[in-house]
């Protein structure tokens, strides 16, 4: 599994690059910066591909932290769980309908995210999940397609920025490397290939990789109508 790990963070790496050229070429109009934390809070899905990307960068730090990290990510489970009794282990939430995820995810919730902190910035930063890096402006592929259409409010206050040319990005070809590691990690861990497999990051600092049945959960998972 490391090796697919590297690969995904050289593929993360080149998300960085884009965003750094973006906040290049955009100058102030782009607010994001080291210690802006508006928009980690909440809950959010992230694959499971990413969770074992976070893991791993978690498992980095001190015992102290990681303590500290996993009172917070247990005090969330417990809210979860009261709204879903049978979320356990891996945690993992595809085994209900994606529309009804949003109970768990209230626009409204501003709980800062187990990974945050006391300076605003993440204690895993060069591990942080694809859509980490990405949030706060649109996704435009080079082709022009629009992929996503909303940005920070702090960003391009008075612009609109789809018109941009200089923020588009291969997105395109991003997600598909995304979705052809993600399938392979899928067929290493539970047996057999899965198109999407989803958590959330205070959920994720939970899984154990190293020794919960994967097989049989996907076994068990395939045989889901």
């Amino acid at each position: 599994m490391d090796g697919i790990l590297k690969e995904y963070s050289e593929l993360l790496s080149s998300v960085d690059k884009w965003f750094a050229n973006c906040i290049a070429q955009s100058g102030e109009r782009i607010r994001c910066a080291a210690g802006c934390s508006e928009c980690c809070r909440g809950l959010f899905d992230i694959t499971l591909l990413d969770a074992a990307l976070l893991k791993k960068g978690f498992d980095q730090l001190d015992a102290c932290t990681r303590g500290q990290v996993l009172e917070r990510c247990r005090s969330r489970l417990f809210v979860l769980q009261e709204l879903w009794p049978e979320f356990d282990s891996p945690y993992l939430l595809n085994y209900r309908p994606e529309e009804e995820w949003e109970i768990l995810m209230p626009d409204d919730d501003e709980t800062p995210c187990p990974l945050l902190g006391q300076d605003g910035r993440c204690l895993v930063y060069e591990f942080r999940p694809m859509t980490c890096r990405l949030h706060g402006l649109p996704l435009v592929d080079l082709t022009g397609e629009v992929l996503h259409d909303e940005w920070c409010t702090l960003n391009f206050v008075d612009n609109d920025p789809l018109a941009d040319t200089a923020l588009r990005g291969e997105f395109t070809d991003i997600f598909r490397a995304e979705v052809r590691l993600f399938r392979r990690l899928s067929a290493r861990l539970l047996g057999r290939e899965f198109a999407e497999l989803d958590t959330f990051i205070p959920t994720a600092l939970l899984i154990d990789f190293q020794h919960f049945d994967w097989p049989g959960y996907g076994a068990a998972l395939a045989a889901t109508p």
